[in-house]
């Protein structure tokens, strides 16, 4: 028997407590069940992109939200780092602001990935997500620059700060202002699959965690401690950089192609259940935007007729699509087992 291809799209939505939901959108009614019959699961580029709109339709709803509530946060520091010359809120305010703009490549990355795949780009323009990632990390690197020459340069000329009521309370705003937006993003970021958005939403996080070491720098120049205001300048520095390595870190996995092993260990399991398998050869699974591609090679009985070695494929590839979160296409190669 000749090796077979058989590739199609799917939707596969993954909640908690392993539920699935896999459905191909075809209306109900006696027409459609008999064109279903003529046609079995005819995922078409219309199917596919209906989906792909669905999540980034919910990725840009979450960056434009984050972005008007970072941009108002930032807005209340920057009034407060003019009153008050703290260096060390300065260092949050740029951070947050750089943080909110971080919506914009992440936004037009969602709009482009909206696009459906064309000859000159078979697997769609789901990859410009990856490129907004690179692209947050560069922000991120750029607002922890800034933050270290500004405490430096007041550490080596230390200046003291006034309105610290006003410094406790604009911390107090980004920090609760960032915790805010990291939930959203990083909810909204491993529901639909999206590593530039679960990054963006860590490095909100730190930016909250930074606020607060504010708080300590008002408390040291309360105290009379003039270098207070700069030494934390530096330690919010040092979380920027925390946040950027882990950032670089995912970013660089999901450009290099890296998925999780877990993800392959469920996919294998799942191809070896299905009956007519008798073994998996390479598997191969990466994600292309907030969405995951995969490709198998599966053992069969090499005297299987056409026909039958097709249901066989269809039953492995249903099986990938209900088992593995974010899934929408798998490509099953049939090979003769002896």
């Amino acid at each position: 028997m000749e090796p077979h291809g058989h590739s199609h799209e799917h939707r596969n939505e993954h909640h908690h407590g392993h539920e699935h939901e896999h459905g191909h959108g075809h209306p109900q009614g006696h027409w459609s069940s008999l064109r279903h019959l003529l046609r079995p699961h005819s995922h078409d580029a219309a199917d596919r992109l209906d989906s792909t709109l669905e999540t980034s339709a919910e990725g840009l709803r979450t960056l434009w939200i984050s972005l008007v509530v970072l941009a108002l946060t930032a807005g209340v520091q920057a009034v407060v780092v003019a009153l008050s010359g703290s260096v060390a809120l300065l260092g949050d305010t740029v951070h947050n602001l750089a943080d909110a703009l971080t919506a914009v490549p992440l936004g037009l990355a969602f709009l482009l990935g909206r696009r459906a795949a064309n000859r000159r780009y078979p697997y769609g323009y789901g990859r410009a997500e990856d490129l907004a990632g690179v692209a947050v990390v560069a922000v991120v690197a750029a607002s922890a620059v800034f933050a270290a020459v500004t405490a430096v340069h007041r550490l080596l000329h230390p200046q003291p700060v006034g309105q610290l009521w006003a410094v406790v309370g604009a911390a107090l705003v980004g920090c609760l202002g960032n915790e805010w937006v990291a939930r959203y993003r990083i909810g909204t970021g491993r529901r639909i699959g999206s590593a530039a958005l679960v990054a963006d939403g860590l490095h909100a996080r730190t930016d909250g965690l930074a606020s607060l070491a504010v708080l300590l720098g008002a408390a040291g120049s309360a105290a009379d401690w003039r270098l207070a205001d700069p030494v934390v300048g530096l330690v919010i520095t040092g979380a920027i950089l925390l946040v950027l390595r882990s950032s670089a870190r995912e970013v660089g996995r999901r450009l290099m192609d890296g998925v999780d092993p877990a993800l392959l260990d469920v996919a294998e399991r799942e191809l070896r259940a299905v009956q007519g398998v008798y073994g998996v050869g390479a598997l191969r699974l990466r994600w292309i935007g907030h969405s995951l591609r995969a490709e198998a090679d599966v053992l069969v009985d090499g005297s299987l007729t056409v026909a039958a070695g097709h249901q066989v494929a269809e039953a492995a590839e249903h099986a990938l699509i209900r088992a593995v979160p974010r899934l929408r296409a798998a490509t099953v190669h049939l090979d003769p087992y002896t």
